[in-house]
């Protein structure tokens, strides 16, 4: 007796292929774009599959419906692809993504912060304002004290009879005496003084400070981030340090200008030149400033440096310095 061909050997899914599938159906949940999967696993018994998926999810969205949706289109294809018994998925979620940033891809922020808002008017990104807690608590606590001690020696005259106190006569004496329209040095040395400190509160109030940080371009509205100058001076010294032939690199950043100096040890200084710049402008474009600074780069010849063999450039020599700037 023979057995139906339809009845001979067996076939078996491997825990690798359950879990390719569970990722792949993962994506396939919501909108093209929007699930990510981090990683997944899958464990095959028999008939049955159990399979866990690890997720990230855009933002905003309710998150128990965008995860029951995972869940359910994980368990139900993950199933219909491979013919086993898949009772439930897990799903972790792990990070929530903006749509924005799903949207427009590698280069989001880019071309977010380059779209106009919705009068027409492209959106800039203000330089952050500082609080100067220190000096507002300063100049407070001392106005407060001075404040304080007049209070109590007036409401000590008028509520209790007392006389004045000697040094709150004196000074009055003295101010009505020998006051700035008098001549007397102390006097306009005093005044001189409370115009300068005037002066310097008035700047700090107008003033947004913070100049040690630089905005960067707005990707949604009302996001604002920034970034510390120092940092932006390390991407490009890491940025230029990487070509051959440059050493004693030196890079400072300003609100406007970006400065790159460098020395070549070897090489020819023309090329050497095209290459330093197109790399520090690439490392300051990927910083993705609000304002992107002028870019200004040097590069000198060390003493050490000779022409390369057969090079023609005319006046190449140890003492050839060069500049540019975009």
């Amino acid at each position: 007796m023979s057995t139906p061909a339809a009845d001979r050997g067996a076939t078996s899914i491997a825990d690798r292929a359950v879990r390719r599938i569970a990722e792949r159906a993962a994506t396939e949940a919501l909108a093209p774009g929007e699930v990510r999967t981090a990683r997944a696993a899958a464990a095959v018994r028999g008939r049955r599959a159990r399979v866990a998926v690890t997720v990230a999810l855009p933002y905003p969205a309710p998150l128990d419906d965008a995860g029951e949706r995972v869940r359910s289109h994980v368990a139900g294809r993950t199933a219909q692809l491979t013919g086993l018994a898949v009772p439930s998925a897990r799903v972790r979620v792990k990070e929530l993504r903006l749509r924005a940033a799903a949207e427009t891809g590698p280069e989001g922020s880019a071309s977010a912060a380059g779209r106009p808002d919705e009068g027409g008017r492209r959106r800039r990104s203000p330089r952050p304002w500082s609080p100067r807690r220190v000096p507002v608590a300063l100049a407070a606590l001392v106005a407060a004290a001075v404040c304080g001690v007049f209070l109590y020696d007036v409401v000590a005259v008028h509520a209790a009879d007392r006389a004045p106190a000697r040094w709150r006569a004196d000074l009055m004496d003295r101010l009505t005496t020998h006051g700035p329209d008098g001549g007397a040095w102390p006097g306009l040395a005093a005044a001189a003084g409370l115009l300068a400190l005037g002066v310097v509160l008035l700047v700090l109030a107008v003033t947004p400070g913070r100049r040690g940080r630089l905005p960067l371009r707005t990707p949604l509205p009302g996001v604002r981030a920034v970034i510390d100058r120092t940092a932006v001076a390390s991407q490009l010294r890491d940025a230029v340090t990487e070509l051959p032939g440059i050493t004693r690199v030196r890079v400072d950043v300003g609100r406007r200008r970006a400065r790159v100096r460098a020395g070549l040890a070897f090489g020819e200084p023309g090329p050497a030149r095209e290459e330093l710049t197109e790399a520090a402008a690439r490392a300051l474009a990927a910083c993705g400033l609000a304002r992107q600074p002028r870019l200004r780069v040097r590069l000198r010849t060390e003493p050490a440096w000779r022409a390369p063999a057969g090079a023609g450039e005319p006046g190449a020599g140890p003492t050839d310095r060069g500049s540019s700037s975009r």
